[in-house]
């Protein structure tokens, strides 16, 4: 058991571990997601959008740790990915955690009325949309009306596909695609939390605030990605995780997105 010394942060207590051995690089990066955190939610009882990855178990760890009453939120299709995976993870965690399985009968109608409001053809957008949906609907359930996510983690220290493909054309290709995708997620968030304002939802992704962002970009693009081939990326974040006792199995998966993990993707697919 790692020793834990509290202190008080804009009335939200903020943990630092003691007993690990962590780089001034990495305890900064710790830092800045505990700030993070606690400026962006002020709401002490929150569901987590969980899927067992990394990015939303080391945001979950550090909530918890933080003092915050936390429950994992996981969605998707019976035996999904993300439902199995989540499972698995926290069986080693065993935080609070309820999952909410999509109806095929209902799933065409849920997404065609999304598509109407969100009004976009952008896949991406209408998967995400009705990812988070779900998750909302769980969320409202439980009597829970703050949602965290770890969104910004993949753009930020380039956890897509899309930076291998950029990293031939070096740093200034990387930026120009960190750059795009954040303005993306940004937009796309915003549509996000209008589908669950309608269970009384607020959707919170403490790393896409203007500080972490800022942050984020100074950090080396080599502590992010090593190369082009380069199949699990985001290194840095990893590192962090094990320091603070995210479990193995998830530090090491490698990137699932949320529409994938859940099997939105391929039965939306069906379905248009």
């Amino acid at each position: 058991m790692i020793p834990l010394i509290v202190k008080e942060f804009d009335s939200l207590p903020i943990v630092e571990f003691r007993g690990i051995i962590m780089d001034d690089k990495y305890e900064e990066l710790f830092n800045k997601i505990k700030t993070a955190v606690s400026e962006t939610v002020t709401n002490k009882t929150i569901g987590i959008a969980y899927s067992g990855g990394v990015d939303s178990t080391l945001i979950s760890k550090i909530c918890k740790d933080m003092g915050y009453d936390i429950t994992l939120l996981t969605i998707g299709f019976s035996e999904s990915h993300d439902i199995l995976f989540a499972k698995e993870v926290n069986e080693q965690l065993n935080y609070p955690h309820h999952v909410l399985e999509i109806e095929s009968e209902t799933f065409p109608s849920i997404s065609s009325n999304i598509h109407n409001k969100i009004k976009t053809d952008n896949l991406s957008w209408n998967e995400n949309c009705i990812a988070f949906y779900y998750v909302s609907k769980l969320a409202n359930s439980l009597g829970i009306s703050t949602v965290v996510t770890a969104n910004g983690i993949d753009e930020l220290f380039c956890g897509y596909n899309a930076y291998r493909e950029a990293f031939s054309g070096g740093d200034s290709k990387i930026n120009e695609v960190m750059e795009a995708k954040l303005d993306n997620e940004l937009k796309m968030m915003n549509a996000v939390n209008m589908i669950a304002s309608e269970f009384q939802v607020q959707i919170l992704q403490p790393l896409l605030s203007v500080d972490f962002i800022e942050y984020a970009k100074t950090v080396p693009i080599s502590e992010k990605i090593t190369d082009s081939e380069d199949i699990y990326r985001k290194h840095m974040i990893r590192k962090l995780a094990t320091q603070v006792g995210v479990p193995e199995i998830s530090c090491n998966k490698r990137k699932k997105a949320l529409q994938y993990g859940s099997k939105i993707h391929k039965t939306l697919l069906k379905t248009r």
